[in-house]
């Protein structure tokens, strides 16, 4: 890759949300059921702006601020709790008591994972459990969200907001999978092939917030909660 190009990929965790944030500042009124995944834009970008801040500038920070690894666990938390929320309430019959029992199951292993095997404030190392459970339990979710839409013989999957979303954040955690499970150890036997699959994750989270821009564009499936 050429230098200008890695270093775009570098910061696209930032720039990537400007996509849906710019959308949203000419589409203001947006569906009651997109609310979640507006409020994890801004809590991305606030997270994603100092996570890159730490690592563009690490070098004049304070040994202390040199870290920008918890703040990626909370950000997979706070992604997670958000998008829980978003297939929570859409309008969909099947699987209802299912997705809140997934989110309590998600809460019980957060109190296990950081109560008996790793430290949430870790500077060292980023929470490979975590990160690898998060984008497992997204895929569940999203996977019930198209088995609930393909039963649903009154509407056309194709043709809302939601469907776009769903299908951007499978697509990155389906690519994601992967690279947070192998990151870890991958950076102890060749750091140079994990910065490369950390590109692969900055690609996928790319095409996510594309995919987030079009559902926010419109149109609007459920014109009674815009």
């Amino acid at each position: 890759m050429s230098e200008y190009l890695i270093l775009a990929l570098d910061w696209s965790e930032i720039w990537a949300l400007f996509f849906p944030l710019t959308v949203l500042l000419f589409r203001r009124k947006q569906p009651e059921i997109l609310q979640p995944v507006i409020v994890y834009l801004w809590l991305a970008l606030f997270l994603n702006f100092i996570i890159d801040l730490i690592m563009g500038f690490k070098a004049y920070l304070p040994y202390w601020l040199q870290s920008n690894n918890p703040l990626y666990n909370m950000h997979s938390v706070i992604r997670f709790a958000c998008f829980s929320f978003f297939f929570i309430r859409l309008p969909q019959r099947s699987f209802f008591t299912f997705k809140r029992v997934l989110l309590y199951i998600s809460v019980v292993f957060l109190f296990i994972n950081f109560g008996f095997f790793e430290n949430f404030l870790d500077p060292n190392t980023l929470s490979g459990n975590l990160l690898a459970a998060e984008a497992y339990l997204l895929l569940v979710y999203c996977m019930q969200y198209y088995l609930s839409e393909l039963r649903n013989d009154d509407r056309t999957i194709f043709n809302g907001p939601d469907f776009w979303i769903v299908t951007g954040l499978s697509i990155y955690v389906v690519v994601n999978f992967f690279v947070f499970l192998f990151y870890l150890p991958m950076l102890d036997v060749n750091p140079t092939i994990s910065v490369n699959m950390w590109n692969v994750h900055n690609i996928a989270f790319i095409i996510f917030c594309l995919f987030i821009t079009k559902a926010l564009y419109g149109p609007f499936r459920y014109k009674y909660s815009v």
